[in-house]
């Protein structure tokens, strides 16, 4: 795929999530990584799946509300097919699986190590009859995934160059009356106050605008890369849908943060700091550096004031009947 992961991906937040999961509560960070190239995604599948089980709440609620949208009876029927575009280590497919209890669910992904391990996942969870997998590599292999009631993509379709002509190929996928969710865009991750008593204050704003340069650079650099306005209800009409809602979940972790989610956030500057400079100030890599030392009270691994916050907003729109 142009890499169409997901859930985990990324969320336009500090670090970069797969979506996988995602996921991505992530940020792009895209640095020189070929993000098209499977082996980047597995190399990171341990992240993923801890990313996307720290949204596992957020996941929950979309999904208890894409079965709203898709009608209770249809969500509950056996033989409704759901197919996860950039579906990573399949937290959100399984998720599908528990709460849409007759369905079918597809785990589509390009990266085969992910595959497995949504399979493994699915299966230690009792729900291996019912979820299965697909390698695809997008945006060539639109025609694999075949025809579906509800087709989820989170933080996918920005890796693909033309994202209406992506949109416009999964909506030919689903089936009449069926639902095309899809999960961009959202808030920045947000894990300190503005003024941590370290460097200058406002480091989460600058590090937004270093990632929402970089994000622009990705986007430019996709083979194929077309210029489009995200207004994503306007995409989904476009591709012959009727909008049907858009959501934004909340993630909310409060202070003090467990030792997970502590770590996740610990893994996030350090991706920001591997990838600051000439993005970032010295002043402000100095800060993040100092974020980083274990062994101060100043270290992220030891301030009582991290939390984990961000959103992801998911666009909904229905094929006609």
């Amino acid at each position: 795929m142009q890499n169409a992961q997901s859930q985990e991906r990324h969320d336009h937040g500090q670090g970069h999530a797969h979506g996988h999961g995602h996921g991505h509560g992530h940020g792009h960070g895209h640095g020189d990584a070929d993000h098209t190239d499977p082996a980047f995604w597995e190399a990171m599948a341990e992240r993923l799946e801890t990313e996307a089980e720290l949204r596992t709440t957020l996941y929950g609620q979309a999904v208890d509300w894409l079965a709203e949208v898709l009608g209770e009876e249809r969500a509950a029927a056996s033989g409704t097919r759901i197919v996860d575009v950039g579906s990573g280590p399949g937290v959100v497919a399984t998720r599908f699986a528990e709460r849409f209890t007759g369905a079918e669910v597809v785990a589509a992904d390009q990266a085969l190590g992910l595959l497995e391990r949504a399979q493994a996942r699915a299966d230690r969870l009792g729900l291996g009859r019912r979820v299965s997998t697909l390698a695809v590599d997008l945006p060539g292999d639109f025609a694999k995934l075949g025809t579906a009631d509800l087709i989820w993509t989170s933080h996918a379709v920005h890796h693909i160059g033309d994202q209406q002509e992506a949109l416009n190929a999964l909506a030919a996928h689903i089936a009449p009356g069926g639902v095309l969710a899809v999960a961009e865009q959202g808030l920045p991750e947000r894990f300190l106050p503005r003024d941590i008593g370290i460097g200058r204050p406002g480091l989460h704003a600058r590090i937004d605008a270093a990632v929402e340069d970089t994000f622009s650079e990705m986007r430019e650099e996709i083979p194929g890369s077309v210029r489009t306005v995200e207004d994503w209800p306007a995409m989904l009409a476009r591709a012959g849908l009727v909008p049907s809602g858009t959501r934004t979940f909340l993630l909310d972790i409060p202070a003090p943060l467990d030792p997970v989610a502590r770590g996740y956030v610990r893994s996030q500057i350090e991706r920001v700091r591997g990838r600051a400079e000439g993005l970032l100030g010295a002043e402000d890599i100095a800060t993040l550096d100092a974020l980083l030392d274990d062994d101060s009270e100043e270290g992220i691994r030891w301030r009582p004031d991290a939390f984990l916050l961000s959103a992801t907003t998911v666009h909904t729109a229905r094929a006609a009947a």
